[in-house]
């Protein structure tokens, strides 16, 4: 059985007259005739009820309408989220970021507005390190990410959605804090103790640091780590330490902790949105080209 049997079924149905249906499907009666036959002898069963002057529906004509008309619907309807998925507007995107990216307007902006836009696209969003996003991109458990700088292989392609300066965390008694509110170097926490990231942890911001630091001619002091940005905050505010952070961070307010902005040229940190070069998902292009038409505003 084709699709077009039903659809030339479904037209003598509707007009019960086998010239009209042709004429409505743009082809000559005998041929109609012959498919509705066709139809019949495949189905084994009569569908028209056919005399000299009228046509009517049989009893398994009646029936086999409303099946038909169904089935034609459905593949219409499988036909439509074909399209839409082509489009990228149906499917599922994975999105990995660093701890960072929310903190920053645009992005959160770009996630809402490509929800509006696309509500049928469920979002998997996904908080990893920096180097973790870039693996996960690799091995395609991810379609794009949201990352700090970080050498990349030649598979992965990269714009640049922004630049933000670093800013020294310290707790709000250190001494540095008097006379510092315009801002201050690195190298006035050379002697100081760093609460970072571990460097096995592949947040982009670890090896900066060391470079800043050298710059600086000192290399830090690492007396405490960890994983995320809101720990490392707190244990400032506890007094275990100093640290640098994005600029975004200071959204965050917690008591006992004062940002300070550093002076040195190079303490600016960038975030990359990341994919693969060779990248086929219709929906992740889709949010690309939102995320870096938001980037440009």
């Amino acid at each position: 059985m084709e699709l077009r049997h039903l659809r030339y079924f479904i037209a003598v149905a509707e007009e019960l007259h086998f010239g009209r249906a042709a004429q409505a499907l743009g082809i000559s009666q005998p041929p109609l005739s012959q498919q509705i036959q066709v139809l019949e002898q495949e189905i084994g069963a009569r569908l028209f009820e056919r005399t000299n002057r009228r046509v009517e529906l049989s009893e398994a004509g009646r029936l086999f309408l409303d099946e038909a008309r169904q089935v034609l619907a459905q593949v219409d309807k499988a036909a439509d989220v074909a399209r839409r998925a082509q489009r990228g507007e149906l499917g599922e995107l994975k999105i990995g970021f660093t701890s960072s990216a929310p903190f920053n307007s645009n992005i959160p902006q770009a996630i809402f507005t490509f929800r509006q836009r696309f509500p049928e696209v469920r979002l998997m969003l996904r908080e990893m390190s920096s180097t973790q996003v870039a693996e996960a991109l690799m091995d395609e458990s991810i379609q794009v990410g949201i990352m700090r700088p970080l050498p990349l292989p030649d598979e992965l392609g990269v714009v640049e959605l922004l630049r933000e300066p670093l800013v020294a965390v310290l707790g709000s008694k250190h001494p540095l804090v008097a006379g510092s509110e315009a801002g201050l170097a690195l190298s006035a926490l050379a002697h100081e103790p760093f609460v970072f990231f571990p460097r096995s942890y592949g947040s982009g911001l670890y090896a900066q640091l060391l470079s800043l630091a050298r710059d600086a001619g000192f290399t830090p002091h690492f007396a405490q780590e960890a994983g995320e940005a809101m720990t490392i905050i707190g244990l400032v505010a506890a007094g275990l330490g100093v640290s640098v952070l994005p600029a975004s961070y200071q959204r965050m307010r917690i008591d006992g902790v004062v940002y300070r902005p550093l002076l040195d040229p190079e303490a600016v940190s960038a975030v990359w949105l990341a994919q693969r070069t060779d990248q086929r998902s219709p929906m992740a292009k889709a949010f690309v080209e939102l995320l870096t038409r938001k980037a440009e505003l």
